[in-house]
């Protein structure tokens, strides 16, 4: 992707080697492992991943990371960040004016190492990048694109980590029209198969609005960029992931869609770059 000497947003707040005084999870566990798996991206059930994390560390030591100078690629990485979220920053604001949403209102970004304060309770790098909608910020620990990469094979690239922080926007566009809160009232009324298809319409419409972002920021893209975002969402689908880790998949149990959905929406939103496109709610649920 095309990056270098363009705009970087002001809405970027740069945590990573500072102290932390948040609880920690004990990084390698089990624990941290499920929380991965089961946690990732965020969305209307990624809003409680810090608490449930508190509840899991609860006991546990507070600790102290001291404050370091930041590596010359972590300091390019900060800038590559601040990069896409401009990006991201352009493109709502014009699609929000073009189809009479009222102003958008810009989210922020938070980066961290290791562990997190956030609106919504502590968390670690283990939960993955989170949206949280009490604060209205986006929450990445870098290196989780390492994982993606070794534990979850995808192929990496700056793209992939472009996709999963339009996603994560995604969730932003998702409170600031009402949607999150609406899927939330619709939870809480329902079973939890039914509770579990809703989240997943609203993770793949999620996926929908980064391929919409994508669509109307083509000029900077490069040869394989969309395949190296493909390639993360059919790593993290729901049955790629029950199937690594149980060795069979139940649908009933999925959370934000197959690798087959996750791909297929957000390139339906590359494709047409068109925001009335994307009801997942009616395609899954009806």
């Amino acid at each position: 992707m095309k990056w270098k000497g363009r705009r970087k947003s002001g809405n970027l707040e740069d945590r990573r080697g500072m102290g932390n005084k948040g609880k920690l999870v004990a990084g390698g566990g089990v624990i941290a492992v499920v929380v991965i798996l089961l946690q990732l991206f965020g969305g209307e059930t990624g809003q409680q991943i810090a608490p449930i994390l508190e509840q899991i560390n609860s006991g546990q030591s507070t600790q102290q990371v001291e404050q370091r100078e930041l590596t010359s690629e972590e300091k390019e990485m900060g800038d590559f960040m601040a990069t896409i979220l401009a990006d991201t920053e352009d493109v709502w604001s014009k699609i929000f004016r073009e189809n009479n949403l009222g102003n958008y209102k810009e989210p922020k970004m938070v980066l961290f190492t290791n562990a997190v304060s956030t609106a919504c309770g502590n968390a670690s790098s283990a939960s993955g990048p989170f949206y949280c909608p009490a604060d209205q910020k986006v929450y990445m620990d870098l290196v989780f694109f390492n994982e993606l990469k070794t534990r979850f094979g995808a192929k990496g690239g700056d793209f992939a980590i472009a996709y999963v922080t339009a996603h994560e926007i995604g969730h932003h566009i998702q409170t600031i029209t009402g949607t999150s809160q609406k899927v939330r009232q619709l939870q809480q009324q329902s079973g939890e198969v039914q509770a579990n298809k809703l989240s997943v319409a609203q993770e793949l419409q999620a996926d929908f609005y980064a391929g919409v972002w994508a669509h109307h920021n083509r000029k900077y893209l490069q040869e394989g960029d969309i395949e190296e975002a493909l390639s993360a969402a059919n790593a993290v689908g729901d049955d790629a992931i029950q199937k690594r880790t149980r060795g069979s998949v139940n649908s009933d149990s999925f959370t934000h869609g197959t690798s087959e959905q996750r791909m297929e929406w957000f390139m339906k939103g590359f494709r047409t770059g068109d925001i009335r496109n994307g009801d997942t709610f009616s395609a899954l649920l009806n």
